[in-house]
């Protein structure tokens, strides 16, 4: 016990002596201040804690004897000194609106998730058999590796070459002119005055056109299965070209800064308005709705309505000449639409021309079917529509003939109401004008690629629950997703990414009013002609009867789109080869609907005509035709009048629709058109 306890003072002592070396060592660290005294250790006592922080400080030592104070450090300037107040402000108002634009987003797209319909029945994961024909295309790349070796060549060399060329322009030296082609979805000149959007736009350029390229030099597989492919895949890479992300779009981003957000913002309302406009889901604005109102501003050319069935309204419209021609011109437009976009505004109105050449002009008004006109069928339409219409035309206007056209899936059913009538013997018809029709299907645009069983069967299951009838917003959306750049992707920048006002366009507007369709109609239709082809293979029996367009030796007038991708100009020529009788071909410049709505004041596209083949008869091929014809500026709206001119018998006092056999019932455009689906 004593050893012990004679160690511990020793040690103790020890340590206290090691520790004021440390001491001394901070005193030195600061030689403005004495070292503060340090407190005797005994024995008896234990040192205080807290005596240092009571004791006096010792006074400083003279100035003189002590080196000069570092100068103490300076701290980083905080961010906001780097700002103004304007400028504070600017950044204040952007966060602000980026939050009120993500709250509506997500309020829109909860509120959306809930209204989505409960579905019943066995879901169908693939309808438009994607996976098939990516399967196809995929295995004969595989089969293929030398293709696939040059192609990824090509890629690897269009790189390195847009690398360099990216190099020397970040270095500032002179790099050739631009030869990218021409692409509507980068024409902002930021795309290419930035280095860095400039890259992304050449990239994904390279990129696409390289996969679609790829996709679409497959040989040995089924063409309607590469069709497919290549469909899919341009819709895939159109999605995601980078003009339509926020973030890479240079135009929408300098849009979201100089507007503090607020384009944004507006852009998330109308994302907001649209979702509940579809009720649930995404439907695109196109126009400004509100600005037309059918009767008011569109369809607005003067005439009657003479008579009302189930299935249509009959129009007359009024004379604008002294004289007319004895034999009138009853139209009959696509049910798929409403028929006044042969009436959108008097300057572009084909219905206010044609009065004003001297026709007499009908027009078949169709019904916007509902639930009850489900089990409506093609025979219907064309005994309850055409045959009734043409007969209460001759009735009204006391003519023995009349002259007709029929616009897009109405030439389908006048042609073959045409081929029916030849095959009993009717002559009541005088002529008969095509407007992008089709009657031979195998070259059919590409609403061939959504005609497969799978995809015939889901629409069935749609129509079902619809009550019957195919929804208007269901074919729009196919519409839409056959020129997805034009009506989705553009609509969608311009709308959500950078919150700019609609346009009041007519034609956008008249897209966007759609009508519903019968199943028994709508799933005959696409059956036997798309996806049987059964009337230009002489397979088509209508009430008993062989329908043979053959038959029908009437003068035909045949007109197509150069750029219409519904009904292919070389679709239309092989359908106008199957009449029986002298046909005249004309190619306008556009596409399905520009390149029949083009007015000769507008002063407009192009179109074709070959004189030869007028006479002589139509070539095998449309290429054929091509080599021989001419081309003419503007429309060809003068060059057809003239040949209906001829077709249309001589000039009697002009008919007022009020003082035929059937008394009106109420001014055009009537009520069936008014009808919303």
């Amino acid at each position: 016990m004593t050893e012990k306890s004679t160690e511990k003072p020793a040690s103790k002592a020890k340590t206290r002596k090691a520790a004021a070396p440390k001491k001394a060592v901070a005193a030195e660290a600061t030689p403005a201040m004495a070292p503060a005294p340090v407190a005797k250790a005994t024995r008896k006592t234990a040192p205080k804690p807290k005596a240092a922080s009571v004791e006096a400080p010792v006074a400083p030592k003279p100035a003189a004897q002590s080196a000069p104070s570092p100068t103490p450090p300076q701290s980083e300037p905080s961010p906001e000194s780097t700002f103004d107040s304007e400028q504070m402000k600017a950044l204040e108002d952007l966060s602000i609106n980026l939050a009120k634009a993500a709250i509506t987003a997500q309020t829109a797209l909860a509120s959306a998730v809930l209204k989505q319909p409960d579905f019943n029945g066995t879901p169908n994961g693939d309808p438009f058999q994607v996976a098939p024909a990516m399967t196809s295309v995929m295995t004969s790349l595989a089969q293929n590796p030398e293709k696939v070796i040059e192609a990824q060549t090509d890629l690897m060399t269009g790189y390195m070459s847009l690398w360099a060329e990216m190099t020397r322009r970040s270095l500032g030296v002179e790099t050739p002119e631009d030869t990218t082609p021409k692409d509507k979805r980068f024409s902002d000149p930021r795309w290419q005055q930035n280095l860095v959007f400039d890259m992304m736009r050449k990239s994904y350029l390279l990129s696409s056109t390289w996969l679609n390229n790829l996709v679409s030099s497959v040989e040995d597989v089924d063409p309607l299965h590469k069709r497919r492919a290549e469909f899919f895949t341009k819709l895939v890479t159109d999605a995601f070209s980078p003009s339509n992300f926020l973030m890479s779009n240079p135009a929408a981003l300098d849009t979201l800064l100089s507007s503090k957000g607020e384009s944004l913002v507006k852009g998330m309302q109308k994302f907001a308005d649209d979702l509940a406009r579809g009720d649930g889901k995404l439907k695109i604005s196109q126009a400004d709705y509100a600005h037309f109102k059918v009767g008011e501003n569109v369809a607005t050319t003067p005439g009657k309505v003479v008579w009302r069935g189930p299935l249509f309204e009959l129009l007359q419209y009024n004379p604008t000449t002294d004289e007319v021609h004895e034999t009138p011109l009853l139209i009959f437009p696509p049910w798929i639409n409403k028929y006044y976009i042969l009436d959108l505004q008097s300057k572009n109105s084909l219905i206010k021309w044609l009065t004003d050449q001297g026709f007499s002009v009908f027009v078949v008004s169709w019904v916007n079917p509902d639930a009850d006109l489900k089990d409506v069928t093609f025979e219907d339409y064309m005994f309850g529509g055409v045959y009734k219409a043409m007969s209460l035309v001759r009735e009204q206007t006391g003519s023995p003939k009349v002259n007709t056209v029929g616009y897009c899936i109405g030439g389908t059913l006048l042609g073959v109401a045409l081929a029916h009538m030849a095959a009993k013997g009717d002559d009541s018809v005088s002529s008969a004008t095509f407007f992008t029709a089709q009657h031979d299907f195998s070259e059919a645009g590409d609403l061939l690629l959504f005609t497969n069983e799978a995809w015939l069967k889901e629409l069935e299951r749609q129509m079902d629950a619809a009550g019957g009838v195919l929804p208007g917003a269901a074919m729009a959306d196919t519409f839409n997703a056959l020129r997805a750049n034009d009506l989705v992707w553009s609509f969608f920048v311009n709308n959500y990414l950078m919150g700019k006002d609609l346009t009041a366009f007519d034609l956008l507007c008249w897209n966007a009013d759609q009508t519903r369709m019968p199943k028994a109609l709508h799933m005959y239709y696409l059956r036997k002609f798309y996806h049987e082809n059964a009337l230009s293979q002489g397979k088509l029996t209508i009430a008993g009867v062989p329908i043979d367009l053959k038959n029908v030796r009437i003068p035909v007038f045949e007109q197509s789109g150069r750029e219409d991708h519904i009904a292919p100009p070389g679709s239309v020529f092989k359908s106008a080869r199957l009449f029986g009788g002298p046909v005249t071909f004309v190619m306008a410049g556009s596409g399905h609907i520009a390149g029949v709505v083009n007015p000769p004041a507008a002063q407009k596209y192009q179109h074709w005509i070959n004189e030869l083949s007028n006479a002589k008869g139509l070539p095998e091929t449309l290429e054929a035709w091509q080599k021989d014809a001419v081309e003419h500026k503007g429309s060809w709206w003068d060059y057809w009048a003239q040949w209906l001119h001829d077709k249309s018998g001589p000039m009697v006092p002009a008919r007022d629709p009020s003082k035929g056999k059937f008394k009106p019932d109420m001014d055009a455009p009537g009520s069936y058109v008014l009808v919303k689906s």
